[in-house]
């Protein structure tokens, strides 16, 4: 029965295949139309930091200085990952980089284009920022890694930040995937239409084939007389 069920349920979409086809078609089109004209293209530029370098230490002479790094700089740095990403995003160096830039931006818009993350197990942190203009966000995410190694010097005292990549104009939109975006519309396209073709079919309630009055009145049909108009006749003839 329920085989028989299946096979039911392909034949009603293999007969609708002509509409299931079109209504996918429109959402394609619909995702072509969105992703070129209703999308606005935004830039993403990314600058990595380091937290690696520990203070200059006098040698027991002290006649010189040298420069090392310990296991306890090492778990310092560690744990200041986590501090160091919301201090990029502080109110002290957003307005530090909106003076030094002169670019019209309020804090609150430039701290919700801005992403900071720490690579798991390391002690780099990565600042992304995301704007219209593809040298904007370059030059922003540039300045904010110059300014918060700078507040850090102040506020700690120390120098243990460094820039590791400085952030390249990228190519291309970071929220613009033409293919993704035609994609997701036809899979939304084919859900829409298999919803309609089963609800039509259930509200279907007229008699197709002797096949479903058997099944929906449980007795045999034993004779079926054809429909017979003036239009076969004459072809008989």
């Amino acid at each position: 029965m329920e085989e028989l069920d299946l096979k039911e349920l392909l034949n009603i979409f293999w007969k609708s295949k002509v509409q299931i086809i079109l209504i996918v078609a429109i959402f394609i089109a619909l995702g072509v139309v969105y992703t070129v004209s209703f999308v606005t293209p935004k830039y993403t530029a990314s600058t990595t930091l380091v937290l690696a370098t520990a203070e200059n230490k006098k040698s027991q002479s002290d006649s010189e200085t040298t420069n090392s790094i310990s296991t306890t700089d090492v778990t310092l740095n560690s744990k200041l990952v986590s501090t160091y990403s919301e201090l990029v995003r502080s109110k002290n160096v957003l307005r530090q980089v909106i003076s030094n830039l002169k670019i019209d931006l309020k804090e609150e818009e430039l701290k919700n284009n801005i992403t900071v993350s720490s690579v798991k197990d390391t002690e780099l942190i990565e600042i992304s920022v995301t704007n219209v203009s593809a040298v904007n966000a370059t030059k922003v995410a540039n300045e904010i890694a110059k300014v918060f190694t700078e507040k850090i010097g102040e506020i700690y005292n120390i120098n243990n930040v460094h820039i590791v990549d400085e952030a390249e104009i990228p190519s291309s939109p970071s929220n613009v995937n033409h293919t993704k975006d035609v994609l997701i519309f036809a899979v939304v396209g084919f859900v829409v239409a298999v919803m309609y073709v089963l609800i039509a079919n259930m509200l279907d309630t007229t008699i197709k084939s002797v096949e479903e009055i058997e099944k929906t009145m449980n007795v045999p049909v034993l004779v079926s007389i054809p429909i017979y108009t003036l239009d076969n006749e004459k072809k008989g003839r």
